[in-house]
Formats: structure tokens, C-alpha cells, sequence
């Protein structure tokens, strides 16, 4: 509860429709949270990626891939994922909120699981991973505290976060042995390569656990115990549990094979021999003679088989436990409950599995005998009193049929709910039954809701009755919406009285946002109300991979690179001095993940300087006031004005920045702000290669005086025009030493400015 009130997720609102209004669990690298979905008012889970996590690669790739994994799934034993969001702040995923308990909490409560149990759960599981392996996917961390259990049995496998696609070669350090210790298997164990069969190993470890109410390794050290799984011999289940069946037994030993080669190669052959085993529990497979003492060359011979031709060998030992007999199973007790696929069966109800001798079966011969004449006899008083009530009802009916002929009229029996068919059956012979056919929301299809004759009125013989026969609540239509975006294919179908029910899913060919198909498919009537499944893309599922590093390499190099791998470049020219074409950054880090056709963009040297800015000061005679400010022209054109400064503040100095390239000859001039008097200060030259300055020529003190309040300005060019009275500079017109220190002091802070 203290951690609700602290944790600032609690309240948001993502894409602005995923309220959180609880956390609901805790993982290694995400946050479970309930949330409400309001655009469709119902309730959903949200999965946050933790905040330390969030700019871990590794976990991000895990996090992405939980979704990417999930989406392709479409299973009733996998949870369902609705949406997914990835951005910067945050990534979480949307998936069905499952109203239950973990299949640990579920063993933990229990202990010891009987067989039909634990099978139950065992095939859901299977069928679940069935679907994902034949779609490429290995979960690599199944174990109870991944599996959620419904209230009514059904088991839904969660967590495909550390999920790799099978086909996939690459692997990480991370990658090698992540599954929890306790359910690992032993390839997982020792790092190498995994795949469908790593699962059924794990699958194996559970069905142990649930049967024994123990786990086969189980240590303080989480390194010994994945030792154990690599090396140690599995503790025979039935030294822990003496009652469990031997066909039971061989399944979990055969499922726990530390070689993957002996293991069950898939998911249906397990599910298999858990079908037959539950067709006869006192089956053996014959895996593991010496469970039974038997012999692998010489089976024992089945004293039940009767000369059956059955196509695998079986055998069998006799039950001695009274504990053999399973207990009734809680989840099959409705006779109306469907199985998710056809090749679920449910559990058998009645089964014998009590110990036969030669003295049982001299008794039970004797007990039929006994029971043979008073069978008879009750067969016999069955038969009379059947023949009694046939006889009965004939004369009742004949009495009824004088009666009738005697007087005419009869009471008008009531119609309403019967199918036509059904009234016609029943009183075609006494009315004429007219129908017509209406929309009726209240009343189910095909039946009748009106009749224009009421019940207990008097009729006569082949009186007209007309009935009235709904059609059903009245019909919409739902468009084909294939194609459209979705938020306007929801305004459309919301539009006809009917509810969306979003999917997500990647692909290839529809644009993200828009609609990939819906169930049922447009266009078609609908009754008002009906739930209307939309599947919308994500997108192009595109495969990633690392960024490579492209600084220092020339940009046709890089760019054929790019191109050998799937990645698209964008070129961005910076001026330089290294050599044409060289890429000097990208905006992508080397080895980053980076998705098919994700643009990375490189700065590539143009081959051109880079601009530099110069500093040129200037220094103010003493005893000088006013406002002025210093103009800087190139070839005539304006191309600096610097900021107007008072001398009597300016510490005896002022200064100008210029921006160039190469070396650039400027003519500065005084301006008084005051009267607008102009008169040319020098020329400078200005090597921006070495950020030098050298005054060519000029005074700063005779500028001064010719802009000041009664001195003569000379005249000067207009502010955008080259000097039309001023001499061009000439390289023999240098100051001499003593004028360039007097007018131009050299400035140690002057440096060109990025």
C-alpha cells in the first residue's frame, strides 16, 4: 500500500486511454500494473519497463521482444497483448488482465496435486508452447511463476519476455543461461543452444513438482542446483510419492532426459502420451522396465488386453494403493463445458481400477447368479406399468376427442415463445396458424412473440390465429474497414450500436495505424450491441541489428557498406579541414540497435575551412566622450558593426569579432552616434588560418578627432559602398613599429570563436 501512494505511475494516463490505478506485480525488469482501457471500458494490464532499465540495451532489447514475441501468438492458453507503446520516457505493453492466481500460489496452497490435476494443467501448458514453437518461438523460462491460473481451470502462460525466435543464430552473454535456476535445463544450464526442447524440459521439472510436491533439485546455492540439472540422475518420482503411476512416471523421466536427444522432440508428442496415459492409468510405456521389473527384450504380457491388436506396446502392474484412485476433477464437473481444441478430452468419471484376483472373480459370478431373478422380475413390473400408462393415455385422448365433438369450442392455448414449426406440430390439426415476421430485440430468432387470439379466449375448429415471428433485434451493417485508420474505422463501427474490441499485431504490408482485418469480416449484418474484433498494425515487424562505426571511412565506402546490410544513410556536408568526404560523426552510436530502413545520418567533410571569428581591437585616446561605434567593410560592403561604447567606460579599449575563411583585408571607421560623422580608422589584414591581425595603415586618435563636435569629418562612403575618397591600401604603406603599438596593441585573449 506504501509503495501505491509512492509510485508515480499510479494515476497516468497512457496514450491517453491506459489509466493505472494499481501495481499488481513485481518483475526482474518491469513493474505490473491493472489499468483501465477507457476508449473500451474495460480492464487491462500494463507492463512498465523499470526506470533503471529504460537506457539498458540489453533490457531493452528483452522488453521489445516480449512484444514482438507475443504479437505473432494467438492462443487461449496465451496471454493475449492488446497494445504496445515505445518511447522515450516510457515503454509498457498492454495485455489481457487475468483475474486469477500463478500455478505456484495454486501448488503452494495444495502441496501434493492429484494425477487429473496435474495433467489438466500439464496439457494446457503444452498446447500453449505447441503453438508458439510452431511459430519459431521458445519461451526459455517456463515455470509456475509464469503460468496464471483461471478460476475455472483454464491456464494462460505468461512472460514471454526473454523469448528468442528458434531461428535466430545470434547469442549474448545474457542470452546463455537466463531461465530460472530451479526449472532450467540442462543445455540452458551449460549455455549452449536451445530450442523447442529446452521448454519440455522445464515442462517436466513442474509436472515432477506438482505430482511430488517437491522439486527434484533443490539446494541453497542456485549454482549447485544448475549443476545438478547438468549432471545429477533425476531422484525417482516415486521414491517421494510411492502411489504415483508408473505411465506417469516414465513421462516426467522422459521429459527430464539430460540429453535433449531422449527428451520428447516436441510438445504433441508429450501431449500424446498424456492422452493415453489418461485413457488408462495404469498403462505402461515401457521407457523404463526397471520402474516395474519388467524386461525391455520380453515385455510382461497385459493380462487385460483380451487378444486387442493395439499398436503400442503396453504394460501394466497391478494397483495396490488406495490412493490410486484419483480424486473427482473440480474443473470438468459441467457437462456443457467445451475444450478449447477437439483433441482435449475431458477426464473420465467412472473408472475401476481395483486390485482382480481368482476369488473376486468366483464371487462376483456367484453374486450375478443371485441376482438374476429379481432383475427379471423387475423387468417384468417395469414392462406393466409402461403398458398401463399407454393404455391410460389412449382412453383419456378418446374422451377428449367426444368431448370436443360435443362442444365445438376450446380455449385459445398460448403460442408465444414456440418456434412456427412447433405450433403448427402441436395444433395445425385444430387452427390455422398465419405468420408474419418483425424485428423484435427482445425476443430470440424464429420465435413467436404475438398472437392476435389471447390465451384461455373460446375457439372453434379451424379458427385463424395470426402470430407474429421475430426476426431478431433488427440488423447493422458493418462496413469492410479493411484499410482504414483505425480511429476512423471505431467512429464507423461504434456509429452502428456495435463494440470494438482492438487487437494489435505487426505486419508487413499494412501501414501502422491502420485496420488489418475484423471479426467478422465486412460487410455483413450484425445484431446492435455485437462485439466487433479490430486488428490493427504495428507495423512492419522489422528485424534489427548493431550499428556499425562509419567515422574515418570515406562516404562512398560507408554508404556501400550501409547498403551490403540494410541500413539507409543521409549525408550532411560540414565544412572541415580533413579531407573531402570523410565522415567525421554519425548520429547513431556504434553497436546500437538499429531497426530495417532506420536512416542514420553522417556529417561528411565538405573539404572547405571552417569558418573562424577573429577578434580586432582598437585603442581609445584619453580624454575622449561621446557614443560611437566601429564599422568593419570588405571590398566596400558592410560587413561588421560593432556595439556602441563611451569611452569614458571603456577601459581605453574597444573591439570588433570578424568571421572569414581565408585571409581578408578590412577597412575600419569611427562613427559618432551622436552627429553621424564617419571617418576611416586604417586597414587591417586578417589571416584567419593563423587568427592574426596586422593594421595595415591608419590612425585611431586622428579618427577621433575628426568625428568629434566641431572637428571636420572627412568624407565616407555609404554604409554598403566601397570608400569613394579613401586611397586603397598599398603592402608598402605599413606602419612603422612604433605607430602599430601606439595604435593597434596586440591582444593575448584574441581567438577565433567556434
Amino acid at each position: 500500500m506504501e509503495k501505491d501512494r509512492n509510485d508515480k505511475n499510479i494515476g497516468k494516463k497512457l496514450d491517453g486511454r491506459y489509466e493505472i490505478t494499481e501495481l499488481i506485480g513485481e518483475g526482474g525488469m518491469a513493474d505490473v500494473y491493472r489499468a483501465t482501457d477507457v476508449v473500451d471500458n474495460k480492464t487491462v494490464a500494463v507492463k512498465i519497463l523499470k526506470k533503471e532499465f529504460a537506457e539498458n540495451e540489453e533490457f531493452l532489447r528483452r522488453f521489445r521482444n516480449e512484444s514482438k514475441a507475443i504479437a505473432v501468438l494467438s492462443h487461449p492458453n496465451i496471454v493475449k497483448i492488446f497494445d504496445v507503446g515505445f518511447s522515450e520516457r516510457i515503454q509498457f505493453i498492454v495485455m489481457e488482465y487475468i483475474d486469477g492466481i500463478t500455478l505456484n500460489e495454486y501448488m503452494e496452497q495444495q502441496g501434493q496435486l492429484g494425477w487429473k490435476d496435474a495433467v489438466h494443467f500439464i496439457l494446457q501448458i503444452l498446447r500453449a508452447l505447441q503453438h508458439a514453437h510452431s511459430k519459431g518461438i521458445v519461451h526459455r523460462d517456463i515455470k509456475p511463476q509464469n503460468i496464471m491460473m483461471l478460476r475455472d481451470g483454464t491456464i494462460k502462460v505468461m512472460d514471454f519476455g526473454i523469448a528468442k525466435f528458434a531461428r535466430e543464430d545470434g547469442k549474448t552473454g545474457t542470452d546463455k543461461a537466463i531461465g530460472t535456476v530451479h526449472y532450467i535445463s540442462p543445455e540452458q544450464a551449460r549455455g549452449a543452444a536451445t530450442d523447442a526442447k529446452s521448454d519440455i524440459y522445464s515442462v517436466g521439472v513442474m509436472l515432477y513438482e506438482m505430482l511430488t510436491g517437491k522439486k527434484p533439485f533443490d539446494t541453497d546455492n542456485p549454482v549447485s542446483i544448475a549443476v545438478m540439472h547438468m549432471q545429477a540422475k533425476v531422484p525417482l518420482p516415486h521414491t517421494v510419492r510411492p502411489d504415483i503411476q508408473v505411465g506417469l512416471e516414465e513421462i516426467i523421466l522422459k521429459a527430464m532426459e539430460k540429453d535433449p536427444v531422449n527428451r520428447y522432440q516436441s510438445a504433441r508428442d508429450m501431449m500424446d502420451d498424456l492422452q493415453t496415459f489418461k485413457e488408462d492409468p495404469d498403462g505402461v510405456f515401457g521407457y523404463y522396465p526397471e520402474l516395474f521389473g519388467g524386461d525391455a527384450e520380453e515385455p510382461a504380457e497385459d493380462p487385460f488386453a483380451e487378444g486387442e491388436d493395439d499398436s503400442k506396446t503396453r504394460y501394466y502392474r497391478p494397483v495396490t494403493e488406495e490412493s490410486d484412485v484419483p480424486a473427482e476433477d473440480p474443473y470438468y464437473d459441467d457437462a456443457d463445458q467445451q475444450p478449447y481444441y477437439d483433441d482435449e478430452e475431458y477426464y473420465d468419471e467412472d473408472y475401476d481400477d481395483e486390485e482382480y484376483d481368482d476369488d473376486d472373480d468366483e464371487e462376483e459370478e456367484e453374486e450375478r447368479k443371485s441376482l438374476f431373478v429379481p432383475i427379471l422380475s423387475a423387468v417384468i413390473i417395469v414392462v406393466i406399468v409402461v403398458a398401463a400408462v399407454l393404455l391410460t393415455t389412449v382412453i383419456w385422448n378418446m374422451l377428449n376427442n367426444g368431448a370436443g365433438k360435443r362442444t365445438e369450442e376450446q380455449a385459445m392455448p398460448s403460442l408465444i415463445g414456440m418456434d412456427l414449426d412447433e405450433a403448427e406440430f402441436q395444433y395445425g390439426d385444430r387452427l390455422v396458424i398465419k405468420s408474419s415476421q418483425e424485428y423484435n430485440a427482445e425476443t430470440p430468432n424464429g420465435k413467436i412473440f404475438d398472437q392476435d387470439i389471447k390465451e384461455g379466449d373460446p375457439v372453434k375448429k379451424g379458427d385463424v390465429v395470426n402470430v407474429r415471428v421475430s426476426m431478431g433485434a433488427r440488423k447493422v451493417l458493418l462496413q469492410d474497414v479493411k484499410g482504414w485508420q483505425y480511429e476512423l474505422a471505431k467512429q464507423e463501427i461504434l456509429g452502428q450500436h456495435l463494440y470494438v474490441d482492438k487487437r494489435s499485431a505487426f505486419d508487413d504490408v499494412v501501414p501502422e495505424g491502420a485496420v488489418i482485418s475484423t471479426v467478422p469480416e465486412g460487410p455483413v449484418e450484425l445484431a446492435p450491441n455485437t462485439y466487433v474484433r479490430v486488428t490493427v498494425s504495428l507495423g512492419k515487424n522489422k528485424k534489427s541489428q548493431p550499428a556499425p562505426n562509419f567515422v574515418g571511412l570515406d562516404w562512398e565506402l560507408a554508404k556501400s557498406m550501409a547498403d551490403g546490410v540494410g541500413i539507409i544513410l543521409s549525408k550532411n556536408e560540414v565544412d572541415s579541414d580533413e579531407k573531402k568526404g570523410m565522415v567525421l560523426k554519425q548520429d547513431v552510436k556504434p553497436n546500437d540497435e538499429v531497426q530495417e530502413d532506420e536512416i542514420i545520418t553522417l556529417d561528411v567533410s565538405s573539404g572547405q575551412r571552417r569558418s573562424q571569428q577573429v577578434r580586432v581591437t582598437f585603442q581609445i585616446p584619453a580624454n575622449t566622450s561621446g557614443l560611437f561605434h566601429i564599422e568593419m567593410y570588405e571590398g566596400g560592403v558592410l560587413v561588421e558593426q560593432g556595439a556602441s561604447f563611451n569611452p569614458d567606460y571603456a577601459a581605453g579599449m574597444t573591439a570588433i569579432n570578424v568571421e572569414g575563411k581565408e585571409s581578408t583585408d578590412y577597412r575600419a571607421y569611427l562613427v559618432n552616434d551622436a552627429t553621424g560623422a564617419k571617418a576611416e580608422i586604417g586597414t587591417y589584414h586578417v589571416d584567419f588560418s593563423t587568427n592574426t591581425v596586422q593594421m595595415m595603415s591608419g590612425d585611431v586618435a586622428a579618427a577621433f578627432k575628426q568625428v568629434l563636435v566641431g572637428g571636420t569629418p572627412t568624407t565616407t562612403p555609404a554604409a554598403t559602398q566601397p570608400p569613394a575618397t579613401q586611397p586603397e591600401p598599398t603592402t608598402t604603406a605599413a606602419p612603422s613599429p612604433a605607430e602599430t603599438q601606439a595604435t593597434q596593441p596586440q591582444d593575448p585573449a584574441a581567438t577565433p570563436t567556434e
